[in-house]
């Protein structure tokens, strides 16, 4: 069993002078998950190397099992810090992509040729998809095999509205992951603000928010089962 973890490249939060990224928690949380099951983890980000860490998803509160494995695991901060460049992957050797969020992939991987290309090659080869909180970002312009959006008609969820407003990001981001999916013709659902809620449609794995991340790995081994 092998997953492919893609990250974002992307550290500026829009104008504001912050420094946004990748979401510790969605990231080590479905990591240890997919570890734990004896799958071989392969990360890639578009630029390659260490991808950016939003310094938010650092803070005390923030913490969880997860994250505190982590950063007692060296070898998977080394494996982070050299993540494969996303343009020279091939799709074909793994069973499964999972994307986490953090602000960042609203940026470049929403937008990046190379990652829509994955995704639309795992969707033609039934290929099981998953993507956490603004994740699901990647499904902006990736199509299925019909020409319709990847999302049309599927069950999918992700950062919620309300969820942004509580951070106070909705006029910063370039797009809101619910109004988005909605665009596309997804059948968006949502739990409650900040508690996991994960949908599977198919091979398709979306979850809602940073508390979402275990479960969604959890669906994503479910299905490969």
């Amino acid at each position: 069993m092998k997953i492919l973890m893609v990250l974002t490249s992307h550290d500026q939060l829009g104008q504001t002078g912050h420094k946004t990224g990748f979401w510790l928690e969605e990231f080590a949380a479905p990591y240890y998950v997919f570890r734990d099951a004896g799958a071989e983890v392969v990360l890639a980000s578009p630029r390659g190397g260490q991808p950016p860490l939003d310094p938010k998803s650092d803070d005390p509160e923030a913490q969880t099992d997860a994250t505190r494995r982590f950063k007692d695991d060296a070898a998977a901060q080394e494996q982070l810090a050299s993540t494969q460049v996303l343009s020279q992957v091939d799709a074909d050797g793994f069973d499964a992509v999972f994307y986490p969020g953090g602000h960042g992939p609203l940026w470049d991987l929403a937008e990046d040729r190379d990652s829509r290309k994955l995704i639309e090659r795992f969707a033609a080869t039934d290929r099981v998809i998953g993507a956490v909180c603004h994740a699901p970002a990647v499904f902006r312009h990736a199509m299925a095999a019909d020409g319709k959006p990847l999302v049309a008609g599927r069950r999918v969820t992700g950062f919620t509205n309300s969820e942004e407003e509580a951070v106070g990001l909705t006029d910063v981001v370039p797009f809101l992951v619910e109004d988005m999916l909605k665009t596309n013709g997804g059948q968006y659902e949502k739990g409650a603000d900040w508690a996991s809620f994960v949908l599977i449609d198919g091979k398709l794995v979306t979850g809602q928010n940073p508390a979402s991340s275990e479960e969604a790995a959890e669906a994503v081994l479910k299905l490969l089962a």
